[in-house]
């Protein structure tokens, strides 16, 4: 199980009441709703690993040197409630909600205590570290996030499929190619393809002006994919639309660089120490007692602690 840990904190944090504080006053809704989230998630779906995937850098230079609206416009705004769009990052120059920034650290001390693995790679995002266990992996993943991009994961050959929150914290999707052709019309291995196609502002990606995601989807399923789409537009006698040919020849030098983009990086340098073992007990409890105490996190750390015996006891 991979967590896009920033993306679910950032749930937590809009849907926990902010009157969740600590012994001292400070909000602790971030904290105890993703210690919650973690409970819930280990009880209901028995991991035998699982990583806490951070993001070291929520808007990596490379990405930027090839499409530089890349994420702009979360350097000035602040987080959207309203938008429902919780990938982004934990630090750097990300502007995020006051009361959320200080929780952070609070939620790294305590998975460290705990002994779940916490893993962030600099100059990659949280979502690369995750395409790239993903891909090392020899068994099935499940990874949890409320970011769609990384739907382009999801693979029922593999056993790979996305728990996606569509209700707070409470309720999954559980996002395998069947629901992704019953939304979108694409199966994982084409939704970079089609999130290329339609842009997402979200991410200062503008896609190809006129074409969403219906339109996106029909083209990949008429000729496979995005370079096929891009060789039928030069192609006179591709059954393309006069509109759809000159809209996808326009936009050729963003197509150009927009997959690498979009798509999750594979191959990030993953440290050979990593162990991702789901622990039975706290690594150390000296410490998680003392957090425990500084910061009130009750039942929600009581939680987290029962259902890692418990997962312990079922193995």
């Amino acid at each position: 199980m991979l967590l896009d840990s920033a993306s679910l904190y950032f749930r937590a944090y809009f849907g926990v009441p902010d009157s969740v504080r600590s012994p001292q006053g400070e909000p602790v809704n971030a904290v105890r709703g993703l210690l919650d989230f973690i409970a819930r998630l280990v009880a209901d779906h028995a991991p035998d690993q699982l990583v806490a995937c951070m993001d070291a850098d929520w808007r990596p230079q490379w990405r930027v040197d090839l499409i530089p609206s890349y994420k702009t416009h979360r350097l000035a705004q602040p987080a959207d409630e309203a938008s429902g769009d919780a990938s982004g990052a934990a630090s750097g120059a990300e502007e995020i909600p006051d009361t959320l920034s200080p929780q952070v650290p609070v939620i790294t001390a305590v998975l460290d205590a705990l002994g779940i693995a916490r893993l962030g790679v600099p100059d990659y995002e949280a979502d690369d570290v995750i395409g790239t266990l993903t891909t090392r992996a020899t068994g099935p993943v499940d990874v949890v996030t409320g970011d769609r991009d990384l739907f382009q994961l999801v693979d029922d050959a593999r056993g790979v499929r996305v728990l996606y929150p569509i209700k707070g914290m409470g309720t999954l999707q559980l996002t395998d190619n069947a629901q992704l052709m019953e939304k979108y019309g694409v199966t994982g291995a084409q939704y970079a393809d089609m999130a290329a196609l339609r842009g997402d502002p979200s991410d200062g990606l503008p896609g190809v002006p006129g074409i969403g995601d219906k339109t996106a989807a029909k083209l990949i399923t008429q000729f496979g994919d995005l370079a096929a789409i891009q060789a039928a537009a030069l192609d006179p006698s591709a059954k393309l639309t006069p509109t759809q040919r000159k809209r996808i020849a326009d936009a050729t030098g963003y197509l150009a660089v927009a997959p690498k983009v979009v798509r999750v990086a594979t191959d990030v340098p993953i440290p050979t120490d990593l162990d991702p073992t789901l622990p039975t007990e706290p690594r150390d409890p000296m410490t998680l007692e003392e957090l425990a105490t500084r910061w009130g996190l009750g039942g929600s750390l009581t939680r987290v602690l029962d259902a890692l015996a418990q997962n312990g006891n079922r193995t």
